[in-house]
């Protein structure tokens, strides 16, 4: 099993910035995509960008330009880095990981528990 902790989350004020965290530990064999989700009230999950285990990435086009995801491979940590912040961009942001876990012959994916992101003057 995989457990993953995220942090970061908070109220913001619209242009700001903020950075969110996430620690994913257990038995691991091998993590291969880690990816930020958001959910907003009333609206279906949606990917908010991703990174390979080599480091190519993917993000949504609301938030080219403006969000960084970045992954550091030695602590099984991926963080996403948050610029000129919109009330749009208010949800709940949730970490995912596809990882192979020691006992199991595939990858799973994992959810963290959620980190509330506001974004409000």
């Amino acid at each position: 099993q995989v457990q993953l902790v995220e942090s970061g989350g908070g109220l913001v004020q619209p242009g700001g910035s903020l950075r969110l965290s996430c620690a994913a530990s257990g038995s691991i064999v091998r993590i291969n995509v880690m990816a930020w989700y958001r959910q907003a009230p009333g609206k279906e999950r949606e990917l908010v960008a991703n990174i390979a285990s080599g480091g190519s990435t993917n993000y949504a086009d609301s938030v080219k330009g403006r969000f960084t995801i970045s992954r550091d491979n030695a602590n099984n940590t991926v963080y996403l880095q948050m610029n000129s912040l919109k009330p749009e961009d208010t949800a709940i942001y949730f970490c995912n990981v596809n990882s192979k876990v020691v006992g199991r012959f595939v990858s799973q994916n994992y959810w963290g528990q959620g980190t509330q992101v506001t974004v409000s003057s």
